[in-house]
C-alpha cells in the first residue's frame, strides 16, 4: 500500500520535476521571450491556420463536383444498361422470327420436325421438360493459400473454391449420364461452350459466374439422377464434398425451364449434301 500511495502522491518522476525548474531558473522553458521569436511563432500559427482553412475551403469546392459526377455515371450506366436490355429483347424477338419462318418453310418438306430437334440439340431454342437441378456452391470456410495438391492442375491452390475443373467435370458428366440440354446459371451450354477461369472465378462463354452455380440439366429425371450420382464425376464430386467441404444439393425436378443460348456461330463446319465431292467429306 506505501508504494501505492507514494506513486499517487508523486505523480510526476522526481528527474522530470528537477529538470523542469532547472528550465525555468535558466529561463529557457515557457513561452519564448524575445519579439523575435514570438512572431515567429504567431506566424507558424496563421501558416498552420492558413493551410487547414485552404483545405477545408478545396474539399468544400471539391464535394459538389465529385458527388455530380457520380451521379452522371450512375445515370450513364443506367442508359447504357437499359439500351442493352432492348437489344437484347430484340435479338430475341429477331430469333423467334426467325425460327419461326424456318418451321413454317420446312413444313412443306416434312423437316420441320427434324430442324426442332437439331435446334434443341444445339441449344439455339429454348427447353422445358423434367430433370436434374445440382447446385454447387464453396465451401462455408473459404481461406487464401494453401499447400494444394492433385486439384491445382486447373491453377488453384487448395482453398475450398469450385474450380473451372471440377464445373467441367460435373457438366460431361451430366451430359454422359444422358442430359439432353444444360446450363449453369442460367447460361446455356452448347457444343461450343467453354468453361474457364479467369483469377478465382468461373467464366462460361468469357461471361463470369457468381457462386452458388446451379446446374439445370433437362432429361429423365430419377434415372439422370441415379446415373450422375453413380458415375465417376459424380463420385468426383461426392470426394470434393467430403475432402473440401464443398456444398452440393441434387434434386429431381418435374418441370425445368433452360433459356436459348444467346448466339450459336458455327464460322468453319459446313452440313454435307449430295452434291459434296467425296475428297470433301473426308473419303479416299
Amino acid at each position: 500500500m506505501s508504494l501505492l500511495t507514494n506513486v499517487m502522491d508523486h505523480s510526476l518522476d522526481e528527474g522530470y520535476a528537477e529538470a523542469a525548474a532547472r528550465k525555468q531558473a535558466d529561463g529557457s522553458g515557457g513561452m519564448p521571450k524575445t519579439l523575435r521569436a514570438k512572431l515567429g511563432l504567431a506566424g507558424g500559427l496563421v501558416l498552420a491556420a492558413l493551410v487547414v482553412t485552404v483545405g477545408a475551403a478545396q474539399a468544400r469546392v471539391a464535394a459538389p463536383v465529385v458527388a455530380k459526377e457520380r451521379e452522371e455515371l450512375i445515370d450513364r450506366i443506367d442508359r447504357e444498361t437499359e439500351a442493352a436490355d432492348k437489344l437484347k429483347d430484340g435479338v430475341d424477338a429477331l430469333r423467334d422470327d426467325v425460327g419461326a419462318r424456318q418451321r413454317e418453310a420446312l413444313k412443306h418438306s416434312g423437316e420441320g420436325d427434324r430442324t426442332e430437334l437439331v435446334g434443341v440439340l444445339a441449344g439455339a431454342v429454348a427447353v422445358h421438360g423434367p430433370g436434374v437441378k445440382l447446385v454447387v456452391n464453396d465451401a462455408k470456410d473459404t481461406s487464401v493459400g494453401g499447400d494444394g495438391d492433385a486439384r491445382s492442375t486447373s491453377g488453384f491452390s487448395d482453398t475450398g473454391r469450385v474450380r473451372d475443373r471440377d464445373m467441367q467435370r460435373v457438366v460431361n458428366g451430366l451430359w454422359e449420364s444422358g442430359a439432353e440440354a444444360v446450363s449453369i446459371n442460367g447460361q446455356r451450354l452448347t457444343a461450343l461452350s467453354a468453361i474457364r477461369a479467369a483469377g478465382d472465378a468461373i467464366l462460361v462463354d468469357n461471361r463470369p459466374l457468381v457462386p452458388p452455380y446451379t446446374v439445370l440439366a433437362v432429361g429423365e429425371g430419377q434415372q439422370l439422377s441415379s446415373r450422375f450420382q453413380n458415375s465417376a464425376d459424380g463420385l468426383y464430386l461426392q470426394a470434393l464434398e467430403e475432402s473440401y467441404d464443398i456444398r452440393t444439393e441434387l434434386s429431381v425436378e418435374g418441370d425445368l425451364r433452360l433459356p436459348a443460348a444467346p448466339s450459336v456461330i458455327v464460322r468453319t463446319a459446313q452440313p454435307i449434301t449430295e452434291t459434296t465431292p467425296a475428297t470433301e467429306k473426308g473419303i479416299s
